[in-house]
């Protein structure tokens, strides 16, 4: 990785591929205790079902290489920006609120419209809330598109999100848990609004972007 990716992004790429060498190395162990599970009582004798940890752990593991590697660079590309312009505290805590964003909402959905008993894991409701502050932070810079097609980061981001909401009220792509991913671009959105100091109640941080 680039010697100038701020320590935060860089300790969370670092965490997530420990992680996921860690879950080769000890096996379905780890997503027993640490993956999101739904709210509820479990019907397998050995998963133990929802914990509160859950909400922060599942974040940083990972259903397969091409997961990890497609959430590792978001992070990398989105992340490193986002905390240079926050700076590393602000960064972490807007990371951690849209992760566990994400946790609530994909919990909320799966209790009251889910069907079957599935856990959720991966980083994508704190990457997506990362693409979020990208676009709103840096509007119009580039983002290619499959290596390929340049488009302004608001517009990438837009269509990315309305994407998100069609595949999860469709249900046309199963096993991803896109609700999740909005959660954290929502969640993302609320907190950069209380920073700028757009809603009722006023921050002590505010950002002037």
């Amino acid at each position: 990785m680039p010697l100038d990716t701020p320590p935060i992004t860089r300790a969370l790429l670092i965490a997530n591929i420990a992680a996921y060498l860690l879950q080769h190395v000890i096996g379905d162990t780890l997503l027993i205790h640490f993956a999101l599970w739904p709210l509820g009582p479990s019907p397998y004798g050995d998963v133990p079902g929802f914990e509160p940890w859950q909400l922060v752990s599942y974040a940083f593991l990972h259903g397969g290489f091409t997961h990890l590697a497609f959430n590792m660079l978001a992070l990398w590309m989105f992340g490193g920006p986002i905390e240079q312009l926050f700076g590393s505290r602000p960064f972490a805590l807007y990371y951690f609120v849209c992760v566990v964003g994400a946790a609530l909402t994909q919990l909320a959905v799966l209790h009251f419209f889910g069907d079957g008993y599935q856990p959720t894991l991966g980083a994508s409701g704190g990457v997506f809330g990362l693409l979020l502050a990208y676009g709103m932070m840096f509007p119009h810079a580039r983002i290619l598109v499959y290596f390929a097609i340049p488009m302004p980061a608001w517009l990438f981001v837009t269509l990315y999100g309305g994407l998100e909401l069609y595949l999860g009220v469709t249900g046309s792509q199963v096993g991803v848990a896109h609700f999740a991913h909005l959660g954290g671009l929502a969640f993302g959105f609320v907190l950069i609004q209380y920073w700028r100091g757009r809603l009722p109640w006023k921050p002590r941080r505010i950002l002037r972007r």
